[in-house]
Parts: C-alpha cells; structure tokens; sequence
C-alpha cells in the first residue's frame, strides 16, 4: 500500500494541482489485477476514432477498500473515473461525491444500458441508495462472490462447507484470510448468527448495517481464536500461496479463486471453491466520476468501452473475475461442456435457465438465493476498521469478553472498559 501511496503522490507532482492539469490526460484508479493491460492503448485510439480527440490515460491500481477509501474520500486524489464497492458507491451517494453519467454517446454504440447491462445488475444498484437510483451515477465494472477456496487433497468437501472452517484447529497455520474487513465480518457474522436467521429473529439483510456492539464483539472473538490458525491475512498473495500449497484454506473472492484453480491445476494441486451453508455475500464494483473529476467527457467514454462485450470479454479472460455485462456474446463465450448445467436465467435472462458453464464465474440461481448484499455503516465504519485492526494486530486494546458479560448485568461497568477514540 504504502509503494501505491507513493506512487501516487508522485504522479499527482508531475501533472500539477487539478485546476493545471491538461484535459487530455485521463486518470483511472482501478482494482488491481482488474483488466487487460492492452486495452488501455486501444481506449485512446478508440477516443479518438470516436471524438476526434486524444487523451492519454494515467492508470493507477489499489488493493482494499480501505486503501481507496483514503486516497478517494479523505484525500480527493485527483482521478477522473474510479472502481469503489458498492457499500461505497452507497456512502458517497449519501454524501454528494459523485456525478451523474451521461449515456448518450451521439453515433458512438452506448454498452452501458439496460439493454447490455445484466438485469441483475441494474436490479441491485437500484437498490443502492434510498435518495436516488444509483444506475444514474454508477455502472458496473465486476461483480462476484466470496467463498472458500481449499486444497481437495488435505481439506474436506464438508468442512469447506462452513465458515467454522477458518477456526478449523485440522489447517491451524494453514488458513489464508483476506485483508479487507468488510468481507470477512460479513462473513463471519452469518456463521455466529446462524441459529437466530433460522428461527427468523434476524435476517441476513439485517445483518449486513452495523447492528450494534455486541456482534461485533462476537465477530472479535471469533476471529481472535481464529488467530493462531491464520498463516496471514492478505489481500494479493494469498492465491500464490494456495496453488504452493503453503495455505489449504483461503477466504476470498471468486475470480481470484478461478485464477488459483486454473494455475493449480497445472502443477497438478487440486483446488476447489465452496460457498458456505450458513449463507455468504455478493460484491459488485462500479465505474463512477467523483464531483471533482476534470475529464468527465472521456471518464464516460471509458466507462462505456470497458463495457464494450468484446472488451469484457477480454478483460475477463485475463483476470477471470466477471463483469456486469449480461450481453449474450458473453453467456457464448463462456459455455464450456466441461461443466455441469446451471441456472443463469437470473443473469443473462429465461434462456439462460441451463447452461454448461464454470459456477465459480457464474453460480447458479439457487447459490444466488442464499447470497446477501453489503451495506455501509455510516459513521459507525470506523469501529469496524478499529475492530480489523485489533484482530489483524492480535492486540487487545478492547476487552471485549468484559462487553459481552456485561450485557447481562449492569451497563454501567462496560462504560469503564470503553476504548478512548484515537
């Protein structure tokens, strides 16, 4: 993070204070490992074809959530196009951050409607925000699931089945866990949660808004016994070291789950990826333009090229996550008799409802039904980061176990305990 922080600062040197810089320079701030290197010349060269204009993209990558949140939302680094989660598509919505997207592209193809974009999509970033609809400022880059990805050979299809497999003592220095906060306490309070969503005193939806203290203590605990299962919590390694085999268990995203089962499967290390019983969650990753953005006109064309069917295409064969585009070309492209049929009709639409195709890219309807989607928690984020962090740390700057006894008994002793906000 801190080698892209310091990139970043040094390109923002070189192209002058936002009023200075020059309209024909582009900046992206993108996942990294999100795209086709090769695409971005043909961006320019299709600019220009399109508009009779040039433009020369500055390209830049991050790793978390958390990485983009401090250079976006508390820095306003100077991007014109950027790629947030939804849950921060959400919270920048609700504050003003973002400006609404121009679909009208004159003779130029649009590929960001609703007639490209899957349904789905559209379905759930019209959910996003309560004060406006969100497919007028957001469209959508990637979308997948998180899951476990294990080792056949040493992990059983039935203890991949649960989220207690990543406090499974059997892998104990074996386990892989993802640097990104939101993901893995999403994850982990449907497992603790599980008997009270069965008896329907709360519903997975629920529990995606921050819903007080005592569940995130309860996720605390969790993970701190999970601590010294945990050979390191990473957000880029981690694939690398489940096709060495360093690591059997991995709690991590789908399309870098595809990537490692490909590799592995090429050194003869047998790989594969479970969505848990206990339910799991959806994560999809938008285009926007922040307020502040310069180059707002090539900003949407850019949008709209990376939506482009071929281009996705491509973009996904390199990276193996999925965009947002339904288009059919896609659904073509990725039949593979290899694999079994799947439900996709929620996707690509009714004709879709049996497809030969990989489920690690497209889970079928029925594994969708389980899925939930994360929410922001508003002014309540910082005490899920202060949280990650004491987990990651191992510290035990917060006597949790003192909360959750104190529950039971009188409030006022908790107040004691309370850590001072730093």
């Amino acid at each position: 993070m801190k080698k892209l922080m310091l990139l970043a600062a040094a390109m923002l040197l070189l192209v002058g204070c936002k009023g200075d810089r020059q309209t024909n320079v582009l900046r992206v701030y993108n996942w990294f490992n999100y795209i086709d290197m090769e695409v971005i010349p043909e961006f320019e060269q299709w600019y220009f074809e399109q508009t009779g204009e040039h433009v020369k993209v500055e390209y830049t990558t991050f790793e978390t959530n958390l990485e983009f949140t401090e250079a976006v939302e508390i820095r306003h680094e100077d991007y014109d196009v950027v790629s947030p989660s939804d849950y921060i598509i959400e919270r920048m919505l609700a504050n003003e951050e973002l400006l609404p997207i121009d679909k009208d592209f004159g003779s130029t193809p649009c590929y960001i409607d609703s007639t490209h974009i899957s349904p789905f999509i559209y379905n759930h970033f019209s959910k996003i925000s309560s004060i406006v609809d969100a497919n007028d400022y957001a469209v959508g880059n990637m979308w997948g699931t998180t899951g476990v990805l294990y080792n056949a050979q040493y992990v059983t299809d039935n203890d991949s089945n649960t989220w207690n497999v990543i406090r499974n003592y059997k892998y104990k220095d074996r386990i892989l866990i993802k640097d990104s906060a939101r993901d893995v306490y999403s994850q982990v309070i449907l497992a603790v949660k599980e008997k009270e969503i069965a008896a329907g005193t709360v519903t997975p939806e629920e529990l995606m808004y921050y819903t007080g203290e005592e569940n995130l203590a309860l996720v605390e605990q969790f993970l701190m016994n999970v601590h010294e299962n945990v050979l390191s919590w990473d957000a880029v390694e981690d694939k690398d070291k489940m096709v060495r085999e360093e690591g059997y268990v991995n709690l991590t995203w789908n399309g870098e789950a595809v990537q490692a089962i490909e590799e592995a499967a090429k050194k003869g290390v047998k790989l594969r990826f479970s969505l848990p019983d206990e339910g799991f969650t959806l994560w999809f990753d938008g285009w926007v333009i922040p307020k502040y953005a310069v180059n707002t006109k090539a900003a949407r064309y850019w949008i709209n090229f990376m939506n482009r069917p071929d281009v996705v295409i491509r973009n996904t064969d390199v990276t193996r996550y999925v965009a947002c585009s339904g288009d059919k070309a896609i659904l073509e492209h990725y039949r593979d008799s290899r694999f079994p049929a799947h439900d996709l009709s929620y996707f690509f639409g009714p004709e879709a409802d049996s497809v030969h195709i990989n489920p690690v890219m497209f889970p079928d309807r029925s594994e969708i039904e389980r899925s939930v989607i994360e929410r922001d928690w508003g002014e309540n984020t910082q005490k899920l980061l202060d949280m990650w962090a004491r987990v990651t740390k191992r510290e035990a700057g917060f006597p949790w176990l003192w909360v959750l006894g104190g529950l039971a008994v009188a409030g006022c002793g908790v107040a004691v305990f309370r850590r001072k906000k730093e």
